[in-house]
């Protein structure tokens, strides 16, 4: 599984980041991870789209989902033919977030891998592709200012507030717990996942980003991305619950 990933996706996205580096003005390594991570980002973009569309149509049948499971609690199999039915009627893939997700994280891990080593200007010729050159300068301050290499206070404050922007366009807040115990439970325990990720990720990811600026730019250009991904879906029109469904 290591050899794969070094051989398959960290020395491509390598090299892609050193040709990068090589066509960037004064060579700004800096710049070349945040068009590098555009690239990644672009390719995976129809999967990422259609995650984000499935979770927004979840969200909308939600009711009659919660219908389905009720009223047919103590028939499973019947419940799992209902719940199929309302999924093929809204053209809805309930793994298609799971499966989208398992195809990122391998492509996810290795920027991640490629932009946490010590890229440049000491890089490994011994990973270059024969038509990728070592280029002539490399500027390790991002637009002159930030350190790549290095820690950045600024570039992780910045990661961490774009990630809480992020989660707070992309995860509502469930309403409040009703009076029903069960229910309220569950109300709860929602609620509590919600703000974890409103509150707590963008904390783990700030601090994850003052580990270099090269992970700090791969976070906010990341999110940045993920804001766009929501402002396209919710743009778009999506089928509303039918009548007979409520």
């Amino acid at each position: 599984m290591i050899e794969f990933f070094h051989q398959f996706l960290y020395v491509p996205i390598y090299n892609l980041l050193v040709f990068l580096v090589g066509i960037m003005p004064g060579g700004d390594i800096g710049l070349s991870v945040i068009v590098a991570t555009l690239i990644v980002k672009i390719i995976i973009m129809p999967l990422s789209l259609a995650a984000v569309r499935t979770q927004k149509m979840m969200k909308i049948i939600e009711p009659k989902v919660k219908k389905i499971q009720e009223e047919l609690k103590d028939d499973k199999e019947k419940q799992a033919r209902e719940l199929f039915a309302v999924y093929k009627k809204y053209k809805i893939k309930p793994l298609a977030s799971f499966l989208t997700l398992l195809i990122q994280i391998p492509i996810l891990i290795s920027l991640y891998w490629v932009f946490s080593t010590e890229i440049l200007p000491q890089a490994d010729l011994s990973l270059l592709y024969s038509f990728v050159h070592l280029p002539a300068s490399a500027s390790p301050l991002f637009l002159g200012l930030f350190p790549v290499a290095a820690s950045s206070i600024a570039l992780a404050l910045i990661a961490g507030l774009s990630q809480l922007v992020q989660a707070y366009v992309a995860i509502p807040l469930p309403p409040a717990p009703s009076k029903d115990a069960a229910a309220s439970m569950q109300a709860e325990f929602g609620r509590a996942l919600a703000l974890q990720a409103r509150f707590i990720i963008p904390i783990l990811i700030g601090v994850v980003a003052y580990t270099s600026g090269a992970i700090a730019l791969y976070f906010i250009t990341s999110n940045i991305v993920m804001l766009l991904q929501e402002f396209i879906v919710r743009q778009g029109k999506l089928p509303e619950l039918a009548e007979e469904d409520r």
